[in-house]
């Protein structure tokens, strides 16, 4: 991934955004074209350390050919994007630009054993049913006799490795506080990726709005 030396998050960074999202597109190549499929996983760590990249995919997926353990795989997860338009800088001269978070994580990937997968798929569930409390977490418990483990035989269960962790989270940060305030809020007047955009940029320099929000509590009665 290119990324100017202003967007470059370090590796912790990176891993918790990443585990945060949850959800990427994992890409291979297969010796002539690229694979790529959009996929949710979670992250576990190693005995030593190293980060691995838990999801499966259905059987009949190409990339399930591919997990020898050996070839590096790329899994890019992205946040939130937003157009920045030119108009909204107070300095003059500037250009369209688009701002964004995305982490990629690479390295090999293997396959995992009927034991792992049904581990992983468990853990998996639990991850994004605990967004959604209170409500009762879903389990394969909740399945008819036999349902799961019939299922479970239409999908493979992989692993990757962690080698490599890049990432990038370009919210104008090598702008004026004057345009990047500017652009700050004409970000938070748009759609939901556009207004959380604006809330990063507003987390990452606080101090700048600190005017915004003495107003804002003055005003409340």
């Amino acid at each position: 991934m290119y990324t100017p030396p202003f967007f470059k998050q370090d590796r912790a960074a990176s891993l918790r955004f990443a585990e945060e999202r949850g959800f990427g597109t994992m890409c291979a190549f297969d010796g002539q074209q690229p694979l790529a499929s959009p996929l949710p996983f979670y992250l576990t760590y190693a005995a030593d350390g190293t980060p691995q990249a838990a999801f499966h995919v259905a059987r009949h997926n190409p990339l399930v050919k591919l997990a020898d353990g050996a070839a590096s795989w790329l899994l890019a997860v992205n946040g939130p994007d937003a157009y920045v338009s030119p108009d909204w800088y107070v300095s003059p001269d500037q250009v369209p630009t688009w701002l964004y978070q995305s982490v990629h994580l690479s390295g090999p990937v293997r396959l995992l054993s009927d034991a792992e997968l049904a581990v992983q798929f468990e853990t998996l569930s639990d991850k994004f049913e605990s967004w959604l409390l209170p409500k009762t977490p879903w389990t394969s418990a909740k399945m008819t006799a036999g349902r799961f483990e019939a299922l479970k035989k239409a999908i493979v269960g992989l692993v990757m490795t962690v080698e490599e962790v890049e990432g990038s989270f370009k919210l104008n940060q090598h702008k004026s506080d004057a345009d990047y305030a500017a652009i700050a809020d004409a970000l938070g007047e748009g759609d939901t990726d556009a207004r959380k955009i604006s809330h990063l940029m507003r987390q990452a320099r606080p101090q700048i709005f600190a005017d915004d929000t003495n107003k804002l509590e003055r005003s409340v009665p």
